[in-house]
């Protein structure tokens, strides 16, 4: 009698093998298949020994082991690799299968993947997944879009899969078409925001605090008593571990040029394209290239050098250094927020913004007890911005100082804190009545005939600022 699966997994690295055993785990039969089939031997005898995982040696093995109708997900590299395994795999599903692309697709891909498979009668899902290699083992956050046909099919799966929170599974539908990779786009824009911030306290720490990694540590620890964040609870446990190769702190070993995949620039690159500010998730981007020209900053250090050595009350900065990251990871989640709701409209996604934050507060990288009082927040109306919603307008207000006064001091002595300084614009910016952008304007139109509107009255008007028959 033949044995039939309930889902396929193509791609065994790590992030996919701990997707299949957390599926499996909840009492689902899973077959797999990589390209690689020594992956999918040691997997089979090692880590998916005696567990209802089949390991396949051929897409067709892997598609004739599934039940129908058959359910595929991809949890392979983004780009090129995902189209290939779709291209191999329409010839063997029919009309109602069903592929998943678990992985970081770009969302404009999602849409065009879909469109094709939809004129072969196949259905698609693009599910962001977040929560890293613990996560997809333990309980990821799931971020699923595209056909809703399909997702009630998966739905199942997903839900025992996922994180949960006393509210329920961190997964929902979010939208057709792209909603869920375009959602998991903006998360990860958010961790880049959050994770400047952190990193950029602690270079204050050490280099104007003189704190040792343990000190340091210890800080991010109490800190995060009160936020829950997991960006905060992984650094406190990251600046305590002790290198093994040598008698430092790993953290001191550890090379000063930081990479990314994508998906922080990507937010950034669509934001531009929808006209939304996005500061301080910019800067944080910006940082990751501007780290990656070390070659270049050492000699320019060597020229010109750093930072001026002045000493603060330890009391004073420790306590207004804490405010000002409140205020800094606040702004990349309400930036993230914003971008969000410019996006639903634009591509008609009809995201729910309180069901977002709820599905994220477990699981994912950007979990904090934040996003509770954000789900709070979009529950109701949808506030101008989330730093002026009731919920936050006076807390913001009173941290802000800090924040201030955190900026001013690092920008005395020529520290760098992009991020930092980014969300302090963008507050600052936000609360402005009139900014200089009349003068632009003028310009624009003095060079280019770009014209302008005015104060006074309706229309569109250009002058002519130069005596042309002068010239």
């Amino acid at each position: 009698m033949s044995v039939y699966y309930d889902l396929g997994v193509v791609g065994l690295a790590v992030m996919g093998q701990n997707l299949v055993l957390n599926i499996e785990s909840k009492g689902y039969k899973v077959a797999v298949y990589n390209r690689s089939t020594d992956k999918v031997n040691d997997f089979i005898s090692q880590r998916a020994a005696k567990k209802n995982i089949k390991g396949c040696y051929s897409l067709k093995e892997l598609i004739e082991s599934l039940s129908s109708p058959k359910k595929v997900m991809l949890m392979v590299k983004a780009g090129d690799p995902v189209d290939k395994v779709i291209n191999s795999l329409i010839p063997l599903l029919k009309e109602e299968d069903i592929i998943i692309d678990g992985g970081n697709s770009h969302f404009k891909d999602t849409n065009r993947r879909m469109k094709k498979l939809e004129k072969q009668g196949i259905k698609y899902l693009g599910a962001g997944i977040s929560g890293g290699e613990y996560g997809a083992l333990h309980g990821p956050s799931i971020m699923p879009g595209g056909n809703k046909t399909a997702y009630k099919k998966i739905e199942r799966i997903f839900i025992d899969s996922a994180a949960k929170t006393k509210e329920g599974p961190c997964v929902s539908y979010l939208g057709p078409n792209s909603a869920g990779h375009y959602v998991k786009m903006v998360h990860n824009g958010i961790e880049y925001g959050v994770m400047a911030s952190i990193s950029e306290a602690y270079d204050i720490m050490r280099k104007i605090l003189n704190y040792n990694p343990e000190k340091m540590g210890s800080l991010f620890a109490n800190w995060n008593e009160s936020q829950e964040s997991y960006l905060l609870e992984i650094t406190a446990d990251i600046l305590v571990k002790e290198d093994e190769l040598s008698e430092n702190k790993l953290i001191d070993v550890i090379l000063d040029s930081a990479q990314e995949k994508g998906t922080g620039k990507w937010s950034v690159q669509d934001a531009m394209e929808l006209g939304i500010a996005i500061p301080s998730i910019n800067a944080a981007v910006n940082s990751r290239y501007l780290s990656a020209a070390r070659e270049d900053r050492q000699k320019i250090n060597e020229e010109i050098g750093g930072i001026k050595k002045i000493n603060y009350e330890e009391k004073y900065l420790k306590e207004i250094l804490e405010d000002a990251l409140f205020i800094g990871m606040l702004i990349s989640y309400t930036e993230g927020l914003k971008l969000l709701e410019a996006a639903s409209k634009e591509y008609s996604y009809d995201l729910n913004l309180a069901e977002i934050a709820r599905i994220w507060q477990e699981g994912c990288i950007i979990r904090s007890n934040l996003l509770k009082a954000i789900q709070e927040v979009y529950k109701g109306k949808a506030p101008i911005n989330l730093f002026f919603s009731n919920k936050f307008k006076n807390e913001v207000a009173e941290k802000m100082k800090a924040l201030r006064e955190v900026v001013k001091i690092s920008k005395d002595i020529g520290l760098a804190i992009p991020a930092l300084s980014s969300a302090l614009d963008y507050y600052d910016i936000m609360r402005t009545k009139e900014m200089p952008a009349n003068l632009i304007q003028a310009q624009r139109d003095y060079f280019g005939a770009h014209t302008y509107q005015r104060k006074d009255k309706e229309g569109i008007f250009h002058t002519e600022w130069q005596d042309i028959k002068n010239i």
